[in-house]
């Protein structure tokens, strides 16, 4: 993800041919799926095409991990997930002391505000561009188009979202169909790394209760969300696999796109808030 973030950069920079300032044009986005965000991309057929013409999908979840491996047996896939506050900082840490630069957008100014500084403490050596925490609710063009603006007069390379899903989701395509960047949807991330929510322990999170902890740290804003996400995901993954076996030697329909359906091996939370709070970005 670094070197797509150089190889953007340079092209912007450097004045390239032709054919590669064309390229160059077209922003990638990652996203990072858990099992929610599958169960929502099931039913909400926008969701759906846009994480399967994502430049890279990667597997936040361990419960999606063990999925892949279950639908396609025989294909040499990861056995860990990519942790999205790991990625965060690996890539942090790996962009030390280079020109790469970095655009925060997300969460409340309180929380931009504590993940700066921690961000500065553990990597001085990093560029921070520009951070932006946008007003809650639904997304309209106007807003996305001065925030293009702001990340594009701010020189960014790596644009990091942390919106929730599917919110993020939709953010960071639309992004990267305005801009060269990389655009990452890390979900609660900016949370973590800021301290203002706890992560689960490592055994709860390689075991697949990660879901289990954050519900008893926020029941009431998300038990709808792993109540009936996880009974769906579930539900899609066996039914999926049931149609693979019944159908032996074919690939059976994707029932449960697009992390399942192979892109994933490439590589290995709705917000709540008061809808009138307006924008901070600096």
């Amino acid at each position: 993800m670094l070197h797509l973030a150089r190889r953007i950069r340079e092209a912007r920079h450097d004045q390239p041919d032709a054919s590669e300032a064309v390229t160059a044009r077209q922003g990638n986005d990652v996203h990072l799926s858990n099992a929610y965000t599958l169960a929502l991309a099931d039913r909400d057929t926008e969701l759906r095409s846009l994480l399967r013409s994502a430049s890279l999908n990667l597997p936040d979840g361990q419960s999606v991990v063990w999925a892949n491996q279950l639908l396609h047996r025989g294909t040499p896939l990861p056995s860990t997930r990519v942790y999205g506050p790991d990625l965060f900082l690996d890539v942090f840490a790996l962009s030390q002391n280079t020109d790469v630069r970095h655009y925060l957008l997300g969460a409340t100014p309180q929380v931009l505000d504590g993940l700066h500084r921690e961000l500065r403490r553990r990597f001085p050596g990093t560029r921070i561009a520009g951070t932006c925490s946008p007003p809650f609710g639904p997304l309209n063009a106007e807003e996305l188009r001065r925030q293009a603006e702001d990340i594009r007069a701010a020189d960014a390379d790596v644009v990091w979202v942390g919106l929730g899903t599917p919110k993020q989701d939709r953010w960071v395509a639309d992004l990267c169909a305005q801009l060269p960047v990389v655009a990452v949807a890390v979900g609660a991330a900016f949370d973590f790394i800021a301290g203002t929510k706890r992560q689960a322990p490592p055994w709860m999170q390689n075991n697949g209760l990660e879901w289990l902890f954050r519900l008893g740290c926020e029941p009431r804003r998300l038990w709808r969300r792993y109540l009936f996400g996880n009974a769906r995901f579930v539900w899609r993954v066996t039914r999926q696999s049931m149609m693979a076996r019944a159908r032996p030697g074919k690939t059976a329909p994707a029932a449960l796109p697009p992390a399942l359906d192979g892109r994933t091996r490439l590589g290995q939370s709705g917000r709540a808030g008061e809808s009138g709070r307006g924008q901070s970005c600096h």
